[in-house]
């Protein structure tokens, strides 16, 4: 292992952390963008920011990416393996960004993990952990316990909790003064979005927040997976001093610190990306689903990084983006059912489906064609 590929492993993972930056953002900002609280310009500098304080907060979710999914005892997750990794996650990623589509980043590198596992293995499914049990499942190892159940139940919690803030807003409403029943015939009182809309604000910072600690800690753990491995290998040897902070060792339980310098790279990264934007994304979560008012924008904010900041505490990799869309509409259906477009909400459903067995499927074809060309075996 060379230390030109473990630099490779870095440049493609903070890119793959910068097109995160700009295919998520939309899902952290898309309410407050939609409602007319903030400018794009405003919102996004508002996002760039609270990712970057959420990135530097914890490292669960790290931990779980880069040693509770794929066992080290069948495949050794090399350099190559993991830059098709990433490479997988990213094609699929500006695929679905491409397509306006709120896919999901964390599960593309799961998928990506997966699948660049299961073919260095030679389609041993044993590489990948599927499940390790533990008092509760939230705190097992493995695809079923932090990926695979989160993946159903947090949008559930996601739709549910949207569901019960919303109503919960239109009941305290109609107690005050019989508002909460003109919102839900679409009236626009200025006195309500006055005053919601300075508390979307907050609620839009809280969500950018979430979004950093969940969703930079997976590049985090990819980068620090990668110089441990170089590190027991002994590829980091003889570095001079001034790249000696490259060196990351693990602990009796196999484990490994993520160092201030990754959180800190990582964090600057995505809210690089962040300021990017991801105009497309924010078209189909803020404007096409749902119509939201800064009442509603509240909620569905509310209720997403209340979900997405419980599973980070619990080192579960969740989708930001399946968050928000199932708290939106969640919203949306306490307004009332039909307020939601269900077409455009079937299209986010496919995407979510197909996100893993394809950014799976891409990596494990990018690792045989490196076999194939005797490179990475």
């Amino acid at each position: 292992m060379s230390l030109t590929l473990v630099l490779l492993v870095l440049l493609v993972a903070l890119v793959f952390e910068y097109i995160n930056g700009f295919h998520d953002t939309a899902n952290s900002i898309a309410t407050v963008v939609a409602t007319k609280v903030l400018s794009p310009g405003q919102a996004v500098l508002l996002a760039a920011a609270t990712n970057m304080l959420g990135a530097m907060w914890g490292t669960a979710v790290a931990k779980t990416i880069s040693s509770g999914l794929v066992d080290a005892g069948v495949v050794a997750m090399t350099p190559q393996l993991l830059i098709c990794a990433l490479l997988g996650a990213t094609i699929w990623d500006l695929i679905t960004w491409w397509w306006g589509l709120p896919s999901s980043s964390s599960h593309a590198l799961v998928g990506g993990l997966c699948g660049a596992a299961l073919a260095a293995a030679g389609g041993n499914w044993h590489a990948i952990i599927w499940s390790v049990p533990a008092e509760h499942w939230w705190l097992g190892k493995g695809m079923l316990n932090k990926v695979i159940l989160p993946m159903v139940v947090s949008p559930a919690a996601g739709f549910i909790l949207g569901f019960i803030i919303m109503g919960s807003l239109f009941a305290l409403l109609s107690f005050l003064g019989g508002l909460g029943g003109r919102i839900q015939r679409g009236a626009r009182p200025h006195v309500v979005n006055a005053i919601f809309a300075k508390v979307q604000i907050v609620s839009s910072g809280f969500m950018g927040l979430s979004h950093g600690l969940n969703d930079a800690q997976k590049t985090m753990g990819i980068i620090a997976l990668a110089l441990a491995a170089a590190t027991s290998a002994g590829s980091l040897e003889h570095l001079p001093w001034w790249l000696s902070f490259l060196r990351v060792e693990s602990d009796a339980s196999g484990q490994f610190g993520i160092a201030t310098w990754i959180k800190g790279t990582c964090a600057v990264v995505m809210a690089a990306g962040t300021m990017a934007g991801g105009w497309r994304i924010i078209r189909t979560l803020g404007h096409k689903m749902v119509k939201l008012h800064p009442i509603n924008g509240v909620a569905a904010d509310t209720a997403a990084s209340s979900i997405i900041i419980t599973a980070s505490m619990l080192g579960i990799p969740v989708s930001t983006t399946h968050n928000v869309s199932s708290a939106i509409m969640g919203v949306g259906f306490a307004k009332r059912a039909n307020a939601i477009r269900w077409t455009v909400v079937e299209r986010m459903v496919w995407a979510w489906i197909l996100t893993i067995p394809i950014a799976g499927t891409l990596a494990y074809m990018l690792v045989m064609a490196l076999k194939l060309a005797g490179w990475g075996g």
